[in-house]
């Protein structure tokens, strides 16, 4: 069944689902850090899940995604398997990419995800290439590319924007706006906070909504999925929300006031869809039991699962 087609209550418990099920995969990627059993480091989606499930629920199977390095809710919002995550960020041969690419590169094109990208503003371009692709084969697929409020501060942010709107290319641009680039506010370093006015300077729709409630994300990336789809262009939306964690597992973030973490708490986006009282204590329990189940799998599978043989260190880097 097509996520069209769900009715309100149908559609909270699919957003409820893959919201929870991103917030326990993340809390286990921490465990996993803490006990020193992942290689590098994992830049963590806590707090900013009502933006991939409600971004990633106005796309068709057959449509793409340009992902950060703050990737891991896009892959789950768009049904990317568990255990083949998990085995990726410990570095596991039955990865994703067999243990190569980790969190910050992690990709699952069998969804349609192009790679995460730990270059700020990297997977950009690429999107707005794969939205070029789809207007030169004239079908209708659209390319969501996401990326953080610091990376509207770089020069193929514009360059990427400008091209789409000269040539109607077929992208949705998502900004998840956490206030935050590494250490660095958003607000200090840029004369108008509100990022989606910068859409004006290419002719093309710019909003600022809400991006810690589920049903507001995705009623505004359908809207500008269906005017992609109709040859009418790209949209820049800007979604306000706010990571919990600091940059990245290691980082402390001493930098952002007591106060500010706790005021965006009150608005997790959990607890918001929560209070729609769409979904009963029943609904909510049969939910929070069944993904539990899945992350315990995904743990146990990617903690048992071998490393792959060294001499993969040398495959895959070349294509004939």
């Amino acid at each position: 069944m097509s996520i069209e087609s769900y009715d309100k209550k149908s559609l909270a418990k699919h957003f409820y689902t893959d919201m929870y099920r991103t917030r326990r995969f993340e809390e286990e990627v921490f465990e996993f850090y803490k006990r020193g059993l992942m290689p590098g480091l994992a830049h963590l989606y806590l707090g900013q899940e009502a933006i991939s499930a409600g971004a990633c629920a106005a796309l068709r199977e057959t449509d793409f995604i340009g992902s950060t390095h703050r990737g891991h809710g896009h892959l789950v919002s768009r049904g990317a398997d568990l255990n083949r995550m998990m085995a990726e960020i410990l570095g596991k041969a039955a990865g994703y990419s067999k243990g190569k690419g980790g969190s910050m590169h992690i990709m699952a094109m069998d969804k349609g995800i192009l790679g995460a990208n730990g270059i700020v503003a990297g997977e950009i371009p690429i999107a707005t290439g794969t939205a070029y692709a789809s207007k030169l084969r004239g079908d209708d697929t659209v390319t969501i590319a996401f990326f953080g409020d610091g990376a509207c501060n770089e020069g193929t942010f514009h360059e990427s924007l400008n091209m789409a709107a000269a040539w109607d290319l077929p992208i949705i641009y998502i900004i998840e706006n956490n206030l935050y680039g590494i250490s660095v506010d958003i607000r200090r370093v840029t004369k108008e906070p509100r990022l989606s006015k910068r859409a004006a300077g290419y002719g093309i729709p710019g909003v600022t909504i809400d991006g810690n409630n589920v049903f507001t994300v995705y009623e505004e990336v359908q809207k500008a999925v269906g005017r992609a789809r109709k040859g009418e262009g790209p949209t820049l939306i800007e979604c306000l929300t706010y990571r919990w964690q600091g940059h990245h597992v290691g980082d402390p973030a001493v930098y952002r006031p007591e106060e500010e973490l706790k005021e965006w708490k009150d608005k997790d986006p959990i607890s918001v869809l929560e209070a729609m009282k769409l979904l009963s204590k029943g609904d909510i329990k049969d939910v929070k039991e069944s993904v539990e189940a899945q992350i315990r799998e995904a743990c146990k599978f990617a903690e048992e699962s071998p490393y792959a043989d060294i001499s993969e260190a040398i495959t895959d880097v070349f294509v004939d």
